[in-house]
């Protein structure tokens, strides 16, 4: 019975912890708001235009272009991004969206592996996202992604950098009290590839989550790492349920 009791706790004061998140958008103030809303006025399309033109060229004359396998993004990535971090078999490992773009360009077009940040990378990831924006995020059911996002809990809880600060103390403990005069977000990452005032140009989760171990004085995590990514399928995890806002704009 004790336990039953403790079940039901349990699911009600996760249910009520998913029903306290806010994502960054509802912190913002009205006139950033209203540039996300507004397609024309939010500068992350000019990336999703560049992302809508390489997912129609073919690499090479000799290579598919994504369209050509895929065919209308519109139809085709509906929801996809939403579902990222997944695992992938060749690799044995979970991989985010922008490294299935760099698989898809090495096994499928014998093109080159694009960068980090690469602002190709980014617009074709941005153009992907966008068809997903409205739809709930929803991590893959598989059972072989749980010790990665068990590996993830467990970076976003550590104390890192010369500060001796985890994710959690700041987008947990403290999320809606001040620091240098900023809010502190809840820290979900439902609006990534995303436009940030701060970086006048579109970024990654990478980027974000790099800036913040930099604040705390820490080593920031290597692009693709394991580590990377183990964190990045936790925030999926964390954020699931919540809708798609790519590409977002964030102060």
């Amino acid at each position: 019975m004790r336990r039953a009791l403790g079940l039901v706790l349990l699911a009600v004061t996760m249910a009520s912890a998913q029903e306290m998140r806010r994502s960054g958008f509802d912190d913002m103030s009205p006139s950033t708001q209203a540039m996300q809303r507004d397609d024309a006025q939010n500068p992350a399309m000019l990336w999703v235009q560049d992302g809508a033109a390489l997912w129609a060229r073919a690499p090479s004359p000799s290579a598919p272009a994504c369209a050509g396998c895929h065919g209308d993004a519109r139809a085709s990535m509906r929801g996809v991004a939403a579902r990222y971090p997944a695992y992938d078999e060749a690799l044995a490992r979970p991989i985010d969206l922008a490294m299935r773009i760099n698989r898809c360009r090495e096994t499928r077009q014998g093109a080159s592996r694009l960068a980090p940040d690469n602002q190709e990378l980014l617009g074709l990831e941005s153009y992907i996202a966008l068809q997903s924006r409205g739809v709930p995020i929803e991590p893959p059911a598989d059972a072989r992604l749980l010790p990665w996002r068990e590996r993830g809990e467990a970076l976003y809880r550590e104390r890192i950098g010369q500060l001796n600060l985890s994710c959690a103390q700041c987008h947990d403990e403290r999320a809606g009290q001040r620091l240098g005069g900023g809010l502190i977000p809840q820290g979900h990452a439902n609006g990534y590839p995303l436009y940030r005032l701060e970086w006048q140009g579109v970024g990654s989760l990478l980027r974000r989550i790099r800036n913040c171990m930099t604040g705390v004085r820490a080593q920031p995590l290597p692009a693709e790492s394991p580590e990377f990514t183990a964190l990045a399928l936790y925030l999926a995890w964390r954020d699931r349920g919540m809708a798609m806002e790519s590409p977002a704009v964030r102060p």
